[in-house]
């Protein structure tokens, strides 16, 4: 796929747990999971706009698009 997510990068930047980032966001670990392993087949701006909030980044900083 593409497009890369880079929430794992992120949150390792920050010493952040998947539990607490997920609490966080309001999203359960296994969509948190869902989304770092790149499984997600689309992600609403709202949850974006709260993981860059939580994260204090910005999109590019979490999805990263890689040519094939």
């Amino acid at each position: 796929m593409p497009i890369v997510v880079r929430i794992d990068v992120e949150l390792a930047k920050r010493k952040m747990s998947v539990g607490e980032f997920a609490e966080r966001v309001g999203l359960t670990p296994a969509n948190v999971a869902v989304l770092k392993n790149g499984r997600a087949k689309a992600v609403r701006f709202s949850t974006l706009e709260a993981m860059c909030r939580v994260l204090n980044c910005q999109p590019g900083d979490l999805l990263e698009y890689v040519e094939e």
